[in-house]
């Protein structure tokens, strides 16, 4: 374990922004991190996985611990599920794989989303109907002001849309180190319904699709609507879905009646943030060296010489023009450093 001085994030951030960060650690075990955080003189630090939800302002003046454990290993198990164990730093589209080699599903539509594992419990990581809360068991995370290891279970996450407890009310204190998810050994709970993902198998001319089978449609959709972060700078989806009330919908309804939107409880309804932003001309606009993405407006990139300030407002340009024309807010999915 080494603390190193003034390293570039450029190759660990999929934004691609070439920032510094005055000092930078690699955690490969957990009892590394537990010797960092009693030893480092260090207060201000930041804890890197995959780079995928992040974006970077500005040089960071403290240090950078970047999670890369690794293994995968099976807990316990019974005749029709299975609780598997993933180390933080474990790719999250990669742990998808290995858990639909082993035929275990549940985790199926959330394949190809960027990002480490240990990250999946502080966004709720969520695509196409699914949410890791689902799935979620536990996560042992070690405590930043005293390395002390402490298990949260589902509940006491307190999962939201895209939330957490990790990023309200213990936001900084916690290192998650490894995440246990539930999942089943067969009789499959395939969700299709949500998106295009029945679409899709339609023309993959599948009529009963395995866990594999939605996987691949997924990974289809979203390579020909999301651009590759080793090609084109981006950290995905940059806004969250806006959620609003049956009052402010009706509102909304009756004034776009052609909108998109989904119903979560006859109380509240889901709007595609992506939507608005089109209608409101950013999809495929390129501004500088940074814009809206040509096939999902929701995906803000980097085309090469972008810095995070520049990203941050063109966000900040869409979020005021999207409450001028629709009166919602939408709020970034992305922390902002």
């Amino acid at each position: 374990m080494t603390i190193a001085k003034n390293i570039s994030l450029k190759a660990f951030n999929t934004f691609g922004l070439d920032i510094t960060a005055a000092y930078y650690c690699k955690i490969q075990h957990k009892e590394e991190l537990k010797e960092l955080l009693l030893t480092t003189p260090i207060s201000n630090i930041l804890v890197l996985g995959g780079g995928s939800n992040i974006l970077f302002t500005k040089d960071f003046d403290g240090l950078v611990i970047h999670i890369q454990n690794k293994g995968i290993a099976v807990v316990s198990e019974s005749e029709n599920e299975v609780v598997v164990e993933a180390q933080a730093g474990e790719n999250w589209h990669e742990f998808v794989c290995w858990c639909l080699e082993k035929n275990y599903g549940g985790i199926e539509n959330l394949s190809l989303i960027p990002g480490n594992v240990g990250s999946s419990p502080v966004q709720n990581i969520g695509a196409y109907g699914v949410e890791v809360k689902d799935v979620f068991v536990q996560c042992t995370a070690i405590h930043i002001a005293t390395g002390k290891e402490v298990v949260f279970g589902k509940e006491e996450c307190m999962f939201a849309y895209r939330n957490s407890i990790f990023k309200g009310i213990v936001k900084g204190q916690y290192v998650i180190v490894n995440v246990q998810f539930r999942l089943r050994k067969n009789k499959h709970q395939i969700k299709i319904k949500y998106g295009a993902i029945q679409e899709e198998l339609q023309k993959m001319q599948l009529q009963n699709p395995t866990i594999q089978d939605v996987s691949n449609a997924i990974i289809h959709i979203r390579k020909s609507k999301l651009p590759d972060p080793e090609e084109l700078g981006n950290g995905g989806s940059f806004f969250k879905n806006p959620v609003v009330d049956k009052a402010t919908f009706e509102k909304f309804n009756t004034q776009f009646p052609d909108a998109p939107f989904y119903s979560l409880d006859n109380q509240f309804y889901k709007i595609p943030a992506g939507w608005l932003i089109e209608q409101c001309g950013y999809k495929g606009k390129q501004i500088g060296q940074t814009g809206a993405h040509k096939n999902q407006a929701l995906v803000l990139v980097n085309y090469g010489d972008a810095n995070g300030a520049e990203i941050w407002k063109l966000a900040q340009d869409i979020q005021q023009t999207v409450k001028k024309q629709f009166d919602i807010e939408i709020e970034p999915e992305i922390n902002i450093m």
